[in-house]
């Protein structure tokens, strides 16, 4: 692990906002499921629009580059550190509303949490989400998908910053695909979400069990990992093409394909970074020597590689 180099602007922006509790180079290994990565030159975790608005401010005024992440799954960052700042939006309180058949959630909270509260709480349409390892915000970024249900099925509304000036939008059918949205970040940082959900059917719990347990069955869950590594291809299955081309199981340095899903990869013990992206490279050749498709990641690079 390796921290970025140490700059000015960097300790100006720590310095003007000390009262948000700043952390100088954090390592990200510290704050993404895969466990893996390097130093961040500021780090801020935030749990009000308030604070995140403000640290934008202020790096804007500072010329200095920013990244928001949400609950660091699916995401691979760097061993050389970042050359920016990082700021992680963490849970806050109250971040659940239910009026009718619309669920509005922060998009601040976890998906998994939000997915359990829907049930609880007599509503379906996302039990799937449920062991899904993201934030709210971070589904929305990606349209967040599994068990045949995805976001897109569901969202109603964001909220979103953009800009500096705070919108709330209604979701169009254009404004989502397979594991891609218009807003993720760059483009705009999602506040809140709507969801129009259905009233329970009375099965509802019993699929989110169901789910639960082939997650448990086939996902390497004891494993630190960033969740799915390729999207799908057309009409077939990233997981059945990496072990075709014998591929599972097989490791480079701490990382590797997952003995369970092929389509993960794990940290079995102290992997790092260039690990994974040499693993990741290996893949995506082996698997069109050997079929003629090259697979496309799913999982976000942070960082210089």
């Amino acid at each position: 692990m390796e921290c970025a180099k140490k700059n000015s602007a960097y300790d100006d922006v720590f310095n003007s906002l000390i009262e948000l509790k700043p952390k100088r180079f954090e390592p990200m290994s510290a704050h993404t499921t895969f466990r893996i990565g390097g130093c961040a030159e500021v780090y801020f975790s935030v749990d009000s629009i308030s604070s995140l608005t403000q640290i934008i401010d202020k790096c804007n005024e500072l010329d200095v580059p920013y990244y928001i992440i949400g609950n660091g799954s699916n995401l691979l960052v760097s061993d050389k550190g970042i050359d920016a700042v990082i700021i992680q939006l963490s849970e806050s309180e109250p971040c659940f509303h239910i009026e009718g058949e619309y669920f509005t959630c922060s998009a601040m909270c976890l998906l998994s949490r939000a997915a359990r509260f829907t049930v609880d709480n007599g509503l379906m349409g996302l039990e799937w989400a449920y062991g899904i390892p993201g934030s709210v915000g971070g589904a929305v970024a990606m349209n967040a998908g599994a068990y045949g249900g995805e976001i897109k099925q569901v969202l109603d509304s964001v909220k979103i910053l953009k800009d500096g000036k705070i919108y709330t939008l209604k979701v169009q059918e254009s404004d989502l695909g397979y594991r891609k949205s218009e807003f993720a970040f760059p483009n705009c940082i999602v506040l809140e979400a709507v969801f129009k959900l259905s009233y329970d059917d009375g099965f509802a719990r019993e699929r989110m069990h169901e789910y639960t347990i082939k997650r448990n069955e086939k996902q390497p869950l004891k494993y630190p990992s960033a969740g799915s590594v390729f999207k799908r291809p057309a009409n077939n299955f990233a997981g059945k093409l990496i072990e075709e081309a014998g591929l599972k199981g097989y490791s480079i340095g701490g990382a590797q394909v997952s003995t369970l899903h092929a389509n993960f990869i794990v940290n079995t013990g102290n992997a790092t970074a260039n690990n994974v992206m040499e693993l990741i490279q290996t893949i995506k050749q082996k698997v069109y020597n050997n079929s003629g498709i090259w697979l496309e990641e799913e999982l976000k690079l942070l960082g210089e590689f």
